[in-house]
C-alpha cells in the first residue's frame, strides 16, 4: 500500500513538473533586453546644459586638415561587446576610408580615456591642442540586444525520456552617428548615421556566445554603413562650401581669405586631371 502511494505521488510530481515546464516553454518564456549607448549631446552639454543659439561664425578650414576621431564615452549599460580593442579596429577602418583624401593631412585615433576625464567642448579643445587638431569627429552609438525564448525547440529522446533544449531568438539593433565639429568655432560641420539590424535563432545553450558575436558584427556593419554615408555627406559639404559659403577654405601656409574657396575646387580639378592622365592610352 505504501509502495502504491509512493508511486502515485511520484507520478503526480512528474506530471506537475512536466506541466510547469510545458507552460514555461509554450506560455511565458524568458525575454532579456540589454543595451549600451553613448550620446554626443550629453557629452558636449553635460548636466542639462542648453546648447547655445546657432552662431553666425563661418569656420575657416586650413587644408590639409588634421582630424581627430574618437568614440563618445559610454553612458551606462553593458559594454562587453564594444571593447576597447573592437573600438580601435572600427575606428581604424574609418580612418583607412578617408586617409587618402587630398584635403586630409592626418587622422588621429583618440583613445576614449582622453575623453573620460571631462566633458564638454573644453575637453575636446584640450585634446585638440594636445594632438594639434583642426576638427574632431565624434562617434556615438546606441545598441539594443534582445534575447527571447521561442517555441521552436529541439526535442531529443534519450534512454531516460525526452530532453528539450529551448530555442532562442536573438535580435540586435545598432545605430551609430558621426558628428564632425570645427574646434575653433565649435560648429557642427557635418554628420552621418549608420544602422544595422540582425535577427538570429540558436539554442539556449549557445545563446550568450551567439549574441556576443551578433553584437560585435552588428557594430561593424553599422560603422561601415556610416562610413559610406559620411563619404556622401563630405561630397555634399564640399558643394555647399562653393555654393552656400558654409565655410572658408585656406591653405596650411596661411593664405586664403574670401577667395580661398577656390582651393577646394583646385583640388577637385587636380584629381580629375590625374584621372584623365591615367586613362589616356599610351
Amino acid at each position: 500500500m505504501k509502495l502504491r502511494g509512493f508511486l502515485i505521488l511520484s507520478a503526480l510530481v512528474a506530471v506537475l513538473v512536466a506541466g510547469c515546464a510545458w507552460m514555461d516553454f509554450y506560455g511565458g518564456g524568458g525575454r532579456v533586453r540589454e543595451g549600451q549607448s553613448s550620446n554626443v549631446v550629453d557629452f558636449l552639454y553635460p548636466d542639462g546644459e542648453i546648447p547655445p543659439p546657432a552662431s553666425d561664425l563661418i569656420p575657416t578650414l586650413s587644408l590639409p586638415l588634421r582630424v581627430g576621431l574618437a568614440f563618445v564615452p559610454a553612458q551606462a549599460g553593458r559594454s562587453e561587446a564594444l571593447t576597447e580593442s573592437l573600438k580601435g579596429e572600427l575606428l581604424e577602418r574609418v580612418r583607412q576610408a578617408f586617409v587618402q583624401e587630398q584635403f586630409i593631412r592626418e587622422i588621429e585615433i583618440i583613445p576614449e580615456a582622453y575623453l573620460r576625464g571631462g566633458r564638454g567642448f573644453s575637453t575636446l579643445e584640450q585634446v585638440g591642442r594636445l594632438y594639434d587638431l583642426d576638427v574632431m569627429a565624434l562617434v556615438s552609438y546606441d545598441q539594443v540586444a534582445m534575447s527571447e525564448d521561442k517555441a521552436s525547440s529541439l526535442l531529443y529522446w534519450t534512454i531516460v525520456g525526452a530532453y528539450v533544449i529551448k530555442g532562442t531568438r536573438n535580435e540586435v539593433q545598432t545605430f551609430v552617428d558621426t558628428a564632425v565639429f570645427d574646434l575653433p568655432t565649435r560648429k557642427l560641420l557635418m554628420r552621418a548615421p549608420g544602422t544595422d539590424s540582425v535577427v538570429r535563432s540558436t539554442t539556449l545553450v549557445e545563446s550568450p556566445q551567439q549574441m556576443r558575436r551578433a553584437e560585435e558584427s552588428s557594430f561593424g556593419r553599422a560603422m561601415d554603413d556610416m562610413t559610406i554615408n559620411l563619404q556622401v555627406e563630405l561630397r555634399d559639404f564640399e558643394e555647399r562650401i562653393k555654393t552656400e559659403g558654409v565655410a572658408r577654405v585656406a591653405q596650411r601656409d596661411g593664405s586664403g581669405g574670401a577667395g580661398a574657396v577656390e582651393c577646394w575646387s583646385l583640388l577637385a580639378m587636380a584629381g580629375l586631371w590625374a584621372a584623365r592622365r591615367l586613362r589616356k592610352p599610351v
